[in-house]
């Protein structure tokens, strides 16, 4: 699995997840006020802060972005696709609550929301149905 797709797809995961998770989990009073930067307040939108809740969140994105790395530096089909499939399980919820949660949100900033969250789980589908076809291509050769 040492193909391009792969490893692109990898990069994405492995470093959304090491932004947010360095970014939340050694700075969480300023992930909650200021993420996701450039003068947007994503975080602080949506209720009181809660250090250990953010803390708690970063170190969970760290620990996919560290899985992701792993994969990366040894791809497996089978590993690739535990790390979508992980990736997917966190990244979808998440994904499906901010749809349902618009409300607070400037329409530039629920644009941008939407994509980035988009991406966090097209990135892992993507993952899934190329680590599929590739196995599928190795049988019929």
């Amino acid at each position: 699995m040492r193909d391009t797709t792969t490893r692109v797809l990898l990069i994405i995961v492995a470093v959304g997840n090491a932004v947010v998770g360095l970014w939340a989990g050694l700075a969480p009073q300023s992930f909650y006020d200021d993420f996701p930067g450039a003068g947007r307040h994503w975080v602080a939108l949506d209720g009181p802060y809660n250090e250990h809740l953010v803390r708690d969140v970063g170190v969970l994105n760290l620990a996919l972005a560290a899985v992701a790395v792993a994969v990366l530096l040894r791809p497996d089909r089978y590993l690739v696709m535990v790390v979508a499939a992980a990736e997917l399980i966190y990244a979808a919820p998440h994904l499906l609550y901010h749809l349902a949660h618009l409300d607070p949100f400037e329409s530039g900033d629920k644009v941008a929301l939407v994509v980035s969250l988009a991406v966090s789980v097209l990135a892992p589908i993507a993952l899934l149905i190329h680590s599929s076809r590739t196995a599928e291509a190795a049988i019929h050769r």
